[in-house]
């Protein structure tokens, strides 16, 4: 019994680490700069708390138990790569999300309430009435998920005998905005914010683009998304003839090209709503960052214009953020179509993507009832998003 005391006061002194260090080297630790009282991540948690349980309303406690759960990925194959991981992947469970889409017509449902009142200009599938067709998605897109309510997690990626990766880890949602873009044969392409470069990525998949520019506003970003395509995409692809990369200011692309693109990406920097509450490095919301979070719309904004500007006549832009924010994802939209007709004299219409959403009914859980885009909700079973994505069409 004295042995058993005495173990059980030597394991009390060593969990105590300071016991085993000379006193002449103890540091009295200063609790103030190593922990602050209100960690970034519990910041974040009180905003959302304070705004979407409103804007959600019944849906945010279970949104919220989604995002402070470990996230659902998927596994975006690499056509670049000679590896056949795709059946691999198949055998442990794995399904392409894109392949097994629902691609049943849809019910025509009667739209009222905002769209009829706003004055933004809201493009309606063609139809007769009763069935709206499944847009053709990009037959070269591939991307692998676990069955839903299957937390299984993906092995990384190994290089086959030409040291290009087989596959790229990201949240399945993310790939909606580039399917939904619907690329074309001998397009040209820009991604205004494509660090770290898994929507680039999915946007080469598609083997469809002529010319592809790849912007992103920060150095080091920037230099993270060439050491991803290096790892993705051959070299004698990644020539000045086939791809552009470039660390521009985003909000000033109006000046640097105008109407040159058919088709351009705007995937903007945001409160990235899910890394907000669970990691404090590098975290918006951290107190020293608090005018840069402020600003946000802004930029936002000033990026969907130059994105805009940048469109030539009938092409299309696609807006998306990885926010539940209305007021970085809606208003922005609205704000930019009604700027792009006053100041510029674009005009443009909203693309409805409501046939484009009802294809991935099975996989992703859609926000109810939005006037303007679609937007992936977190749930548990399904564990991706958010993503949000509005798809405009230059008119002029």
């Amino acid at each position: 019994m004295a042995l058993l005391m005495d173990t059980r006061f030597l394991l009390r002194k060593v969990k105590d680490l300071r016991s085993l260090t000379p006193k002449r080297n103890r540091v009295k630790e200063k609790w103030a700069a190593t922990h602050p009282k209100y960690p970034p991540t519990s910041l974040a948690l009180q905003h959302f708390d304070a705004t979407y349980s409103v804007q959600l309303g019944k849906m945010w406690p279970s949104v919220r138990v989604a995002l402070l759960s470990e996230r659902k990925y998927g596994a975006l194959l690499n056509n670049f790569s000679h590896d056949a991981v795709l059946a691999d992947l198949q055998e442990k469970g794995c399904r392409d999300f894109i392949n097994d889409a629902d691609t049943e017509a849809q019910p025509c449902l009667e739209q009222v309430s905002e769209e009829e009142s706003s004055d933004v200009p809201v493009k309606k599938p063609d139809s007769d009435g009763q069935q709206l067709s499944p847009p053709q998605l990009s037959p070269n897109i591939k991307c692998v998920v676990f069955p839903r309510g299957d937390i299984t997690r993906f092995k990384p990626a190994r290089p086959d005998t030409y040291r290009l990766l087989g596959y790229y880890l990201l949240d399945a949602a993310s790939v909606l905005p580039c399917l939904a873009l619907n690329v074309q044969e001998g397009h040209n392409v820009l991604d205004l914010c494509a660090a770290p470069g898994g929507k680039t990525l999915a946007l080469l998949q598609t083997q469809a683009i002529r010319f592809l520019c790849v912007n992103d506003t920060s150095v080091s970003r920037t230099l993270r998304l060439r050491k991803v395509l290096q790892s993705y995409v051959p070299k004698e692809f990644l020539t000045d003839e086939n791809i552009r990369i470039t660390s521009f200011d985003g909000t000033r692309w109006g000046d640097i090209e105008r109407n040159s693109f058919d088709r351009v990406l705007v995937d903007v920097p945001c409160t990235t709503d899910r890394h907000s509450l669970t990691e404090d490095d590098n975290n918006i919301f951290s107190k020293t960052r608090t005018g840069e979070r402020r600003k946000l719309p802004q930029v936002q904004l000033a990026l969907l214009l130059a994105g805009i500007e940048a469109t030539c006549p009938g092409g299309e832009i696609m807006y998306s953020t990885c926010t539940l924010s209305q007021i970085q994802n809606l208003s922005v939209v609205e704000q930019a179509i009604h700027l792009a007709r006053e100041k510029h004299g674009i005009h443009l219409e909203v693309v409805d993507l409501q046939p484009f959403t009802h294809m991935f009914r099975k996989t992703f859980h859609f926000a109810p009832d939005l006037h303007l885009g679609e937007m992936v909700i977190p749930h548990l079973a399904a564990n991706f998003g958010p993503i949000y994505m509005c798809k405009l069409r230059r008119l002029t």
